[in-house]
């Protein structure tokens, strides 16, 4: 399937969210639409990239704007400029309300039973505000008719309108009071908290808004000779770019000549500088200190490091959180019942207590325009879109609502060993003979079989031959056998190496001293290996990983948030204890093979836990997918990791723990907006219905429950995740 976005303009309430994806979704092929009011953005999935006009027509035909978005990079350089129009639209629109505004509220005030000529004056402004700007009310609500639904558009129409037609009767037809100054304030104050939400939720969104920020705007590149500066756009694959003291590398690329310390806060958020060398990766944005090099571009447009995290994080803050449906049920039969209160409080008012008409119908317009569905449409994509925005500047990347969801309830994280709770490089620690062989030879055999095999503790042994510069043997009939070693043909005669079970299936026997030796290395957390020449146990390598300096520390926080560490590794099981004491897990699943990991978290999953699963999101793929939230340890040079809700781009475990606070407090903020945005209907209509509050006050304190509910939002901006 095709995933299209689109910018969508118009939206005034989560109701017209509603609307356009049910518009949406009777477009031909699309078989997923999800629109976001706080990003004012719709994603949809289709069988075809060409019903691009198809779907821009079907938000048209409802009542609303819509371009698509090509590229996240220029899709966002797009969105922030029509998020700035709207703001310095609302903000115009406001301010020429305002001025039309005071001229009514000061004659109603001083000259409002005197003269016809101020009853005409105060028509004629009210009618700019009520059918000028307040025009956009209308459209919406005629929109919703047409398609059979209501929004808060509907609201406003109808609350205004009879403050305002009510007024004109008694102006030109009959005699009475006049209240113009209510529909004019109410229009006002309503544009004013268009405004303020709009500016707030800009501010929501303003992570996107920094990242984009960081790139580099041109490069410094070397063709045919010359150098030449381009934009970054031009840059292509292969191209050598030469980078100067304090410039922005421009894109990714590997270093070609030169040397120097790049300041990579960016990726890594650590300040010290790290050295650049001929044969290292650059990554674009981070920023050249003190050396000048040239590097080659290998990596641009949309496949930086740079544009995967804008991509994440974006796709993060357009798609719903599955809490978001509780509002959006509540918000589909908001409109109707609030219509139907306003109407009850009418009629008692009118018929059975008898007040005024005009006393009746301040009172039916209070309760329309005070009700504000947005506030709780609000509530949920404004935490996202700012809990996803701390998390990317915090080198977590969070993909969308649901992973912050799941991660609030998580109840047991099991890590992988290899790379995740240790280094993932190890190194030769013993090499020990049991049949006269002198160590270089079973060094030897051992790196020659190990050379042909892609095994991360195969690269170590490798690199402990090749130190002392000694030319590896030739092997024929090479097999790698998943879990337990390998084995091969070296010089005519048949050799194995790997695991005690490797020895055993091929009849092997193990001697006593094998075993204490074994137990020995195990118990000291080290992976033993047997060499065995010619049906013959020779010798045997030990092979440790180091603990990341951060493992112990992340262990020990999240026992402090009440979950369990669970360890899961290929490696026996004495050895696995070893490493799992050293960082403080109690509970160690060992002697898995890479495809049984799933089948672990499965077993887990069968005991009512919410499991996560933390690996490298390569061999982990399926354990990843398999829990109920995947945490793959990015690489800062290649966070693009498809399995996993969460991405750690800094390989910190403590980054999970930060995952974790992240996800519970985006979630506690989610509950309070729903909490006040409710408890403000609540309260607000009833008072309300009783004509405690006039129509115009109403109307301001429905724009400033939006404003609230984002400010509460932005609030998250300042939590500490550890």
């Amino acid at each position: 399937m095709k995933k299209i976005d689109l910018q969508i303009t118009g939206m005034h309430c989560v109701s017209c969210a509603s609307l356009i994806e049910k518009s949406l979704e009777k477009v031909s092929g699309v078989s997923g639409v999800n629109v976001n009011f706080a990003t004012q953005k719709a994603r949809v999935e289709c069988a075809d990239q060409n019903q691009e006009t198809s779907l821009t027509q079907a938000v048209k035909q409802v009542g609303y704007g819509a371009e698509v978005m090509k590229g996240e990079m220029a899709g966002h350089d797009h969105s922030q400029m029509v998020r700035e129009q709207e703001i310095r639209k609302e903000r115009n629109w406001f301010f020429i309300s305002l001025v039309l505004s005071l001229p009514i509220l000061i004659l109603s005030m001083v000259f409002k039973d005197l003269t016809l000529i101020s009853r005409v004056v105060q028509s004629i402004l009210a009618g700019v505000i009520q059918f000028v700007i307040g025009f956009r009310f209308y459209r919406g609500a005629w929109y919703g008719l047409k398609n059979k639904t209501t929004n808060m558009d509907t609201l406003i129409a109808v609350g205004t309108s009879a403050a305002y037609l009510y007024s004109l009767a008694t102006t030109y037809l009959i005699s009475g009071d006049i209240f113009y100054e209510t529909s004019s304030l109410l229009i006002t104050f309503v544009v004013l908290g268009k405004w303020l939400e709009a500016r707030t939720k800009g501010k929501a969104g303003e992570a996107i808004k920094k990242l984009l920020g960081l790139q580099a705007k041109t490069a410094r590149v070397i063709r045919n000779g010359q150098e030449l500066e381009i934009p970054i756009g031009e840059v292509v694959v292969g191209d050598l770019v030469r980078v100067r003291p304090g410039e922005k590398i421009p894109v990714d690329g590997q270093v070609t000549e030169g040397y120097s310390s790049v300041d990579e806060s960016m990726i890594s958020v650590e300040s010290l500088p790290v050295e650049k060398k001929v044969g290292d990766t650059v990554i674009g944005a981070t920023i050249n200190k003190i050396g000048s090099f040239i590097f080659r571009a290998e990596k641009i447009g949309q496949a930086t490091v740079l544009a995967q995290i804008v991509k994440v994080v974006s796709e993060a803050q357009s798609i719903k959180a599955p809490i978001q449906k509780f509002a959006d049920k509540v918000s589909g039969y908001f409109v109707p019942t609030v219509i139907g209160i306003a109407l009850i409080t009418f009629a008692i008012w009118y018929w059975v207590i008898a007040a005024s008409f005009v006393t009746s119908l301040l009172a039916f317009t209070a309760v329309l325009v005070i009700a504000c569905p947005c506030a709780l449409g609000l509530a949920t994509p404004t935490a996202i879109m700012v809990g996803t925005g701390k998390g990317a500047e915090n080198g977590i990347l969070i993909k969308g609502g649901e992973a912050l969801e799941v991660a609030n309830k998580i109840t047991k994280i099991v890590f992988d060993k290899t790379g995740t709770l240790t280094r993932g490089q190890p190194e030769v620690t013993d090499i020990i003979s049991l049949g006269g062989a002198p160590q270089e030879k079973i060094l030897l055999l051992a790196a020659s079989l190990e050379n042909h095999s892609e095994h991360s503790l195969a690269e170590s042994i490798v690199k402990k031959a090749k130190a002392g510069q000694v030319n590896l043997l030739p092997v024929s009939h090479f097999q790698a056998i998943p879990g337990a070693g390998v084995s091969g043909m070296i010089d005519d005669q048949s050799i194995l190496f790997g695991t005690v079970k490797l020895m055993i299936d091929h009849s092997l026997t193990i001697s006593n001293q094998v075993n204490e030796e074994l137990l020995r290395l195990e118990t000291a957390g080290k992976t033993a290996m047997l060499l065995a020449v010619a049906k013959q146990v020779v010798g045997i390598i030990a092979v440790a990983d180091t603990i990341k300096p951060t493992s112990r520390e992340a262990v020990e926080w999240l026992k402090k948030l009440n979950i369990e560490s669970v360890m899961i590794t290929g490696d026996n099981l004495r050895t696995a204890q070893a490493i799992a004491k050293e960082v403080g897990i109690e509970r160690v699943i060992a002697g898995v093979l890479p495809a049984g990991k799933a089948e672990e978290i499965k077993k887990l999953q069968i005991q009512n836990q919410k499991i996560a699963m933390v690996g490298d999101g390569i061999n982990d793929a399926p354990a990843l997918a398999q829990a109920d939230l995947g945490i793959a340890m990015g690489s800062g040079t290649d966070i693009a990791i498809e399995t996993g809700g969460i991405v750690l781009v800094k390989n910190d475990l403590l980054d999970v723990v930060r995952a974790i606070r992240l996800s519970r407090a985006t979630l506690r903020k989610i509950k309070q907006n729903m909490f006040w945005a409710l408890f403000y209907n609540s309260i607000g209509i009833p008072i309300a219905a009783l004509g405690l509050l006039r129509a115009e006050f109403a109307g301001l304190a429905m724009a400033l429950s939006s404003v609230s509910v984002v400010l509460n939002s932005l609030l998250l901006k300042r939590s500490k995740l550890k």
